[in-house]
């Protein structure tokens, strides 16, 4: 079976402004219709991605490809198949939110202004007021509402619910699972693990400019920590089991063991091991993400 080309492709792609690198050889796919989540603290290189692939930076060596469009060079076209919401979206305070929506409607292909309305509904946003008197979170949901509503191949979304109620930021990740499964292709930018882990297929961690881990969140789910107490000597692995797991016991004789599959296989040998207080818990996005950072600050 012959797959699609991936909507986003980026290859060595590298920013540099005098002697700061903010993005180095970055090479990634982004595949359609999938979610893909783009984690790292501030200044780990989110933002410059993004702008680089909307074509707002010129890259200082590498390229990116949005639908097969280089994304310096023929950004135009790529800004009309991609919709694009800032982390700090700059609206026409002038107008009413009303006018907003239907302004990003008619200039942008495939604009819905039926479909903007019925977000803003949604998001419980009053559209009669003039936006300068909008709260910032106001302001927030207008945009979302602007961005989500069109019809383009590509959503790009960076910290799509900074200023949003815990009711709201729920609501927001409903659309992008729905984006996703009416066939758009989504790259969401988050400092929120728990945003990311509910909404996202794959997730990149870049780590001061450069790309240091890619996780299949549905591998990621199958992975278990077991935490427990030893009460005696532990006996050597299994052979069979030794290659599959992380072993550590601390000088308080406390054991933890990290799977990365099936917990079936590692029960008989766990049922024998002189232990007491055993707790089993997903390793989740927040342990994956705790490693990676605590490699930088080591």
């Amino acid at each position: 079976m012959i797959q699609a080309a991936p909507v986003i492709e980026t290859h060595s792609l590298t920013k540099q402004y005098d002697t700061l690198v903010a993005l180095r050889n970055c090479t990634l796919e982004v595949r359609r219709g999938e979610v893909f989540g783009l984690l790292g603290p501030n200044g780990s290189g989110k933002t410059t991605l993004i702008r680089l692939l909307m074509g707002f930076l010129k890259p200082t060596a590498g390229y990116a490809l949005i639908d097969g469009l280089d994304c310096y060079r023929q950004s135009v076209a790529v800004h009309a198949r991609a919709a694009y919401l800032p982390a700090e979206a700059r609206l026409f305070r002038q107008m009413r939110g009303r006018e907003v929506l239907e302004f990003f409607s008619r200039v942008r292909p495939g604009g819905d202004f039926g479909s903007a309305l019925a977000l803003a509904e949604r998001l419980d946003l009053d559209i009669t007021r003039q936006v300068a008197y909008f709260s910032t979170g106001m302001r927030q949901k207008l945009a979302l509402c602007a961005c989500l509503s069109g019809q383009t191949p590509l959503v790009i979304l960076d910290e799509p619910t900074a200023n949003l109620d815990p009711t709201m930021r729920g609501e927001v990740l409903d659309m992008v699972r729905e984006a996703r499964d009416a066939g758009r292709t989504v790259l969401f930018s988050s400092h929120v693990l728990s945003e990311i882990e509910q909404s996202c297929d794959r997730v990149v961690i870049l780590r001061s400019g450069e790309l240091v881990h890619t996780q299949v969140m549905s591998q990621l789910h199958r992975q278990h920590r077991i935490r427990a107490e030893l009460t005696g000597p532990l006996p050597a692995i299994p052979p069979e089991l030794a290659a599959e797991l992380q072993i550590h016991v601390n000088d308080d004789r406390e054991l933890k063991i990290e799977t990365p599959g099936e917990l079936s296989p590692l029960l008989g040998w766990l049922a024998e091991l002189p232990i007491r207080e055993v707790r089993v818990e997903p390793v989740g996005l927040q342990a994956l993400y705790e490693r990676f950072h605590s490699a930088e600050s080591a």
